[in-house]
């Protein structure tokens, strides 16, 4: 699974980051951002998670 967070629709409500944070932190203008592009397979199930309780839908995971 990859995973990538749009920064134009974040709004670093940081819901993400406190549902997976092996995959997701802030960045450096404040909004959330995927630590790395490939989920580790055993972090895919909170990835999703954190995909599908984005309020601004911004997260993208294929």
């Amino acid at each position: 699974m990859k995973t990538k967070v749009e920064p134009d629709l974040c709004i670093a409500c940081g819901l993400c980051i406190s549902t997976c944070p092996d995959v997701y932190d802030w960045g450096d203008d404040g909004k959330a951002v995927a630590l790395q592009e490939e989920v580790p397979q055993e972090q895919e199930e909170c990835a999703q998670e954190a995909t599908d309780a984005c309020p601004t839908e911004a997260i993208i995971t294929e």
